[in-house]
């Protein structure tokens, strides 16, 4: 009983210290985002005297933060659905069809997941201005899911592995060709995994810095993480506007994990265990 308690306890402060690591940055870009300017780099006092909420409409009075905000909206969204579209016949393919070879080809997929985009942002950048797409959304719609892709399709062909095979080979008796069922059978079944594979893209899109850092030039693609780095002057850093900014930017994030965390949850663990 002892052992127990000492256990639980252990565990509960061990929680706790998890949760002040994570939660400590984001409650100081808060109270950062509200403090005035004469006390932004003055410790102590931790909370300021008086809140200074006005650096949120600010940063929508400015023309680039919405447009920024914008853009990184349609990348993201269109990144998702591209790289969903992709990845979910593949998927359904390594897991119902029979495909020689299926363990090295997840391998490969997961060999080119590890890739570091620092080592082929250069190649990239020369491929993408020379077709044209240089400072376009599509530019860095087709990086995005490029590398999204690897993440969807580990999600949805463990997924499709957890649907019965039996089901596949009813709807083969029954006339059924393999896209008619995937199309009216799988993807309906599978939509939990669609969720989860969507957000977890969309979430690794919307943060992406370094290809829309060297794919953008001007506000007509640039995203919002890009434009926050762009936020420091050459003689001043506003560490107010930054930190308030932040937060905006990390609300629909926020918001998108914590309702459907759920379905976050199942998608990782899918497939971890077998019947």
């Amino acid at each position: 009983m002892k052992g127990k308690i000492v256990r639980e306890g252990g565990f509960a402060l061990l929680l706790s210290l998890v949760l002040v690591y994570t939660v400590a940055p984001i409650v100081w870009q808060a109270i950062t985002s509200v403090k005035p300017e004469a006390s932004l780099t003055t410790l102590p006092p931790l909370l300021p005297e008086r809140f200074d909420f006005s650096r949120y409409p600010q940063l929508f009075r400015q023309q680039s933060f919405p447009r920024s905000l914008f853009n990184s909206f349609m990348i993201a969204g269109l990144s998702t659905f591209l790289a969903l579209l992709l990845a979910a016949p593949a998927a359904f393919s390594l897991a119902k069809l029979p495909i020689r070879w299926k363990a090295g080809l997840m391998t490969i997929v997961l060999a080119v997941s590890l890739f570091p985009p620092i080592s082929i942002v250069s190649p990239l950048y020369l491929i993408i201005r020379s077709v044209g797409l240089r400072d376009t959304w599509w530019g860095l719609i087709l990086t995005d899911a490029t590398f999204a892709l690897p993440l969807a399709l580990w999600i949805l062909t463990s997924f499709f592995e957890e649907i019965p095979d039996e089901l596949y080979r009813a709807a083969r008796v029954d006339g059924c060709t393999p896209v008619q069922a995937f199309r009216k059978i799988f993807l309906p079944i599978a939509a939990p995994g669609f969720f989860t594979a969507a957000i977890l893209v969309f979430i690794s899109c919307w943060n992406e810095f370094l290809f829309a850092l060297t794919f953008t030039t001007t506000e007509a693609s640039r995203t919002v993480p890009v434009e926050i780095a762009l936020f420091p002057g050459l003689h001043e850093t506003p560490y107010g506007e930054i930190a308030a900014a932040s937060l905006v930017v990390a609300l629909p994030v926020v918001l998108l994990t914590l309702l459907f965390q759920r379905k976050i949850v199942s998608g990782l663990t899918a497939g971890a265990i077998k019947g």
